[in-house]
C-alpha cells in the first residue's frame, strides 16, 4: 500500500496537468471573451465607462452566489488589504447540518480538513501547512467574539455553530492577527441569523434531515421583527450511529437573540447559546486493523462529553455619520469530560484474568471559565483632499481553567466520571490578556489604499497545582507566572483596476505559550524559565476581482514564517541523570499559492436565461511546509544524540489541495457537483513513511472524493435538499491521533447520503 502511494501516480500527475490546464483555459477563454466585449462596446455610441466606487461594497442578502469577498469596512472593521472570503450559507450546497466543512469551505483554496467526526461538531480546519487539530491555528468567533476554550492558554475549539442556524462565515488570513489577536491561520467569524432578515411579527422555520448512519436532525426557530425589536430563537437535535461500530451521539444546541433600535443612533443586542453533546469514541486503528476493516472498532468503552454556554451583550453606537463605536461584552462556562481506555489500537481491551473485569477506564475533566470584553471604534478623517479611516480598539479577557486528569474510572462501559481515588493530576491555569490595536486606511487618489496597523500584547499566564501523587505525597508543578509584553506591527495595500484590485499585506503573529508548555512532570520534565511565544509573520500578494458577471476570481502567493516551535529535547545532568527540557526548538516556513476561479459558462457565451446558469469552479493551493531549523535530542542508551530536521516537510502538511466543481440552476433547482483532491502528508516532524505498529506516525496517503448535492425550491417557503457524499466510496483517512479521540489512525466517513425537508411560514 505504502509503495503505491510513493510510486509515480499516473491517476496523480495527469490531475495536476488537468487543474493547471483548467485554470489557464478558464482565463484565457474568459479574458477573450472580456476583450471581444470591450471592443464591441467602445464601437457603440451608447458606450460609457463605469467608474468602481472603492468606498461601497454590498453583498445582497438575496444574492444566489455563495462566495463572496469582505466588503472594505464591515461595522468596526477594516478588511481592505488581507486575503479574505465572506461564504453565504444559504446559498451552500451540501450536508451543511452535519458541517461538512469541505463544502461549506469548498471556494476558500487551501483549507485543509480534519474529517474523522461523525457528528460534525468538532471540525479541525487549518491553511497553509498549520495543524487542523480542534481548529486552534484559527480564531474562530461567532459573531465577533470567541469560542475557544481559551485562545491564549489552550485554543482549542469544543463547539462550532449549527451551521443551518448561521447566516454567512466571514474568513480572513492571517493579517487578521492585528485586529483579532493569536493567531498563524487567520479568523473565522460565524454571523449567526438575528432575525434581521425577516420582515413580520413572527416566522417559523422547520428544517428536518435523515441520512446515512441513522442521522436524525431537527431543526426548529421563530423569528421576527415587531417596530424596533428583532427576535430569533432555534433549538436543533441532532442523533445518529455514525459509520463507526461505537461512534454513535447525540447533539442538542440552543441559540436566542434579541435586538432593540433604541432610537437612530444606539442598538443594543443580546444573546444566549447553550449547546451539549455525548458521543461514543471508537478509538484509532492500526493500518492493518484498517485495511482489514476501516470501519471497525476495539474501544466500546470510551466516552465524550461537552458542554457549553455561552451569553454576549452588544452595544452598537453611531457617533455621527463618520464615526461608529462598539462594545461586546461576552462570558463562556464550559465543560469537556472523558472516561475510556486510552491505549494505542495494538493494545487490546480485554477481560482481567484476575479479576474477571475490564481494567479500570481513565477520567479527565477540564472546567473553562471565561470573561472578555472588546471596544472598537472607526472614524471617517480627512487629510486635505484625501478622506481616511481609522479603527481602534481595545480588549480584556480573563480565563480560567481548572483541569482534573488521569482518574481512575470505573471498570463498566457506560458514561459516567466516576473515580475511586483523587485526581493525581489536578491544575489551575489562569489567564489575563489585555491588548490595543489601531488600522489606518489612507486612500491614495481613487485606486491606492494604504493600511499600516498595529496590535500591543499584554499577556500574564499563571500555572499551578500538582501533576500526580507519590502515595500522599503530591508532585506539584514549579509556579508559573508569565507575564510577556510585545508590539505586532503589520501594513496592508490595495490598488483598484476597474472590478479587480492588487492586494498585498504583511502582518506580524504570535502562538503564546500554552498550558500543556506550562506543565510537566517534575521528577522528568523542566520547563525552560526562558520559553517564548512562537512569533512570526504572514505575508500575502494577489489579484482578485470580477470579470463582467461571469468571471470571479483570487490569485495570490503568501509567506508564513513560523519561529520559536516549543518542543521537547532530551538532556542529561551532571549526575549523569536524564530529563526532558521543553523550550523553543526551531522555526518553520510554509510558501505557496492559493486561487479560486469561478466561471459562469451561460452569462459569458450569452445563453437565454430561461436555460438556467451553468457555474464551474476551481479552488486550488500550493503547499511548500518546510522546518528550516529543528533541533532534536533524544536519548540513546546513556548518551545523547542531537539532530536537526532541517528541510523535513511539516507534519499535517499536504502539499496540494484541489477542490473543484460544477454547478447548474434552472428555476426552482440546483445541483452541485464536486470533486476533492487532498496530496499526501507526514503525521510526525520525523517525516515517518513506514507505519509504527500502532499506527499513530506513517504517512497519510492522499485521497480523492465526489459530492453530489442539489436543492428544489417548490415556492419561497418549501423546499427539499438532498445528497450523497463520497459518491465513490473512497476509503480513507485524514489523520493520525496521539491521543484523543484515538489513538491510532482515524478513518474518514464512507459513501452517504442525506435528505432534508425545510419550510417557513
Amino acid at each position: 500500500m505504502i509503495s503505491k502511494q510513493l510510486a509515480p501516480d499516473y491517476k496523480r500527475i495527469m490531475m495536476n496537468r488537468f487543474m493547471m490546464i483548467l485554470l489557464l483555459g478558464i482565463v484565457s477563454v474568459t479574458t477573450t471573451i472580456a476583450q471581444e466585449k470591450e471592443n464591441k462596446a467602445k464601437t457603440d455610441s451608447a458606450f460609457f465607462q463605469p467608474k468602481y466606487l472603492p468606498d461601497i461594497t454590498l453583498v445582497g442578502r438575496y444574492t444566489k452566489a455563495d462566495i463572496h469577498f469582505l466588503p472594505e469596512i464591515v461595522g468596526t472593521n477594516i478588511n481592505a488589504g488581507k486575503k479574505n472570503a465572506l461564504i453565504m450559507m444559504d446559498n451552500v450546497q451540501g450536508n451543511v447540518v452535519t458541517n461538512t466543512m469541505r463544502q461549506v469551505m469548498a471556494k476558500v483554496p487551501g483549507i485543509q480538513i480534519w474529517e474523522s467526526d461523525p457528528s460534525g461538531i468538532q471540525i479541525g480546519i487549518a491553511a497553509r501547512g498549520l495543524s487542523p487539530n480542534r481548529s486552534w491555528e484559527f480564531n474562530l468567533r461567532q459573531n465577533g467574539y470567541d469560542i475557544s476554550s481559551d485562545p491564549f492558554g489552550y485554543p482549542e475549539a469544543y463547539y462550532t455553530p449549527q451551521l443551518n442556524s448561521v447566516q454567512r462565515v466571514q474568513v480572513l488570513r492571517g493579517a487578521a492577527s492585528l485586529q483579532y489577536g493569536p493567531q498563524f491561520g487567520g479568523m473565522v467569524n460565524f454571523i449567526m441569523k438575528d432575525g434581521s432578515e425577516i420582515n413580520k411579527p413572527f416566522q417559523y422555520e422547520s428544517q428536518q434531515t435523515a441520512g446515512s448512519f441513522g442521522l436524525f436532525n431537527s431543526y426548529n426557530a421563530i423569528g421576527g421583527e415587531n417596530g424596533k425589536t428583532h427576535y430569533y430563537a432555534f433549538w436543533d437535535h441532532r442523533r445518529g450511529d455514525g459509520f463507526r461500530e461505537n461512534s454513535g451521539f447525540k447533539v442538542n444546541t440552543a441559540f436566542g437573540s434579541f435586538s432593540w433600535n433604541i432610537n437612530k443612533k444606539l442598538k443594543v443586542g443580546l444573546e444566549i447559546t447553550h449547546f451539549d453533546y455525548l458521543s461514543q469514541q471508537p478509538g484509532g486503528l492500526t493500518d492493518a486493523q484498517f485495511a482489514q476493516d476501516a470501519y471497525k472498532s476495539l474501544r466500546q468503552r470510551n466516552w465524550f462529553q461537552v458542554k457549553w454556554n455561552m451569553a454576549a451583550l452588544n452595544i452598537d453606537y453611531a457617533i455621527s455619520d463618520k464615526s461608529r463605536f462598539n462594545v461586546k461584552t461576552f462570558a463562556m462556562t464550559g465543560d469537556r469530560n472523558s472516561i475510556g481506555f486510552m491505549q494505542t489500537p495494538n493494545i487490546a481491551d480485554t477481560i482481567n484474568a484476575s479479576t474477571l473485569r475490564y481494567n479500570n477506564r481513565r477520567v479527565d475533566i477540564d472546567q473553562y471559565r471565561n470573561f472578555g470584553i472588546e471596544a472598537r471604534y472607526i472614524t471617517d478623517y480627512q487629510i486635505g483632499k484625501m478622506r481616511n479611516t481609522l479603527s481602534a480598539g481595545i480588549r480584556y479577557f480573563r480565563g480560567n481553567t481548572d483541569r482534573f486528569q488521569n482518574g481512575r474510572g470505573d471498570t463498566g462501559a457506560d458514561f459516567n466520571l466516576n473515580i475511586s481515588d483523587p485526581f493525581p493530576t489536578d491544575l489551575s491555569f489562569i489567564t489575563n490578556n489585555t491588548a490595543f490595536f489601531a488600522e489606518n486606511m489612507f486612500r491614495i487618489g481613487d485606486k491606492l489604499l494604504i493600511i499600516p496597523g498595529v496590535r500591543v500584547e499584554n499577556i500574564q499566564n499563571e500555572a499551578n497545582g500538582r501533576v500526580g501523587l507519590s502515595g500522599n505525597t503530591e508532585l506539584k508543578i514549579n509556579n508559573q507566572n508569565r507575564t510577556r509584553r510585545f508590539v505586532l506591527p503589520g501594513v496592508g495595500a490595495e490598488y483598484h483596476i476597474g472590478q479587480t484590485e492588487i492586494y498585498a499585506n504583511y502582518s506580524q503573529a504570535y502562538r503564546p505559550v500554552l498550558f500543556s508548555d506550562l506543565t510537566g512532570n517534575p521528577t522528568t520534565d523542566v520547563i525552560d524559565q526562558n520559553l517564548k511565544d512562537a512569533k512570526g509573520y504572514n505575508i500575502d500578494l494577489g489579484y482578485r476581482g470580477r470579470i463582467k458577471e461571469y468571471l470571479f476570481f483570487d490569485v495570490s502567493g503568501y509567506l508564513l514564517q513560523y519561529n520559536n516551535r516549543v518542543g521537547l529535547i532530551a538532556q542529561q545532568r551532571l549526575d549523569g541523570s536524564f530529563y526532558n527540557l521543553r523550550t523553543n526548538v526551531g522555526n518553520s516556513r510554509s510558501r505557496g499559492v492559493e486561487a479560486l476561479v469561478e466561471f459562469n459558462a451561460f452569462k459569458a457565451w450569452g445563453v437565454k436565461p430561461v436555460f438556467g446558469s451553468l457555474n464551474f469552479f476551481a479552488s486550488l493551493a500550493f503547499i511548500n511546509a518546510q522546518y528550516d531549523n529543528l533541533r532534536v535530542i533524544t536519548r540513546q542508551g546513556n548518551t545523547l544524540v542531537e539532530s536537526n530536521l532541517k528541510n523535513k516537510r511539516v507534519e499535517n502538511a499536504p502539499e496540494r489541495i484541489y477542490r473543484t466543481g460544477v454547478t447548474y440552476s434552472r428555476k426552482q433547482l440546483t445541483v452541485t457537483a464536486q470533486y476533492s483532491y487532498v496530496s499526501e502528508a507526514y503525521s510526525d516532524a520525523n517525516n515517518t513513511v513506514t507505519p509504527t505498529a500502532n499506527g499513530v506516525n506513517g504517512l497519510i496517503p492522499s485521497y480523492d472524493l465526489v459530492d453530489i448535492s442539489g436543492t428544489y425550491k417548490f415556492t419561497e417557503k418549501f423546499f427539499v435538499k438532498g445528497g450523497i457524499n463520497n459518491l465513490l466510496g473512497e476509503k480513507y483517512f485524514t489523520r493520525r491521533a496521539g491521543g484523543y479521540p484515538g489513538p491510532g489512525l482515524m478513518a474518514a466517513e464512507p459513501r452517504n447520503f442525506f435528505m432534508t425537508v425545510g419550510i417557513k411560514l
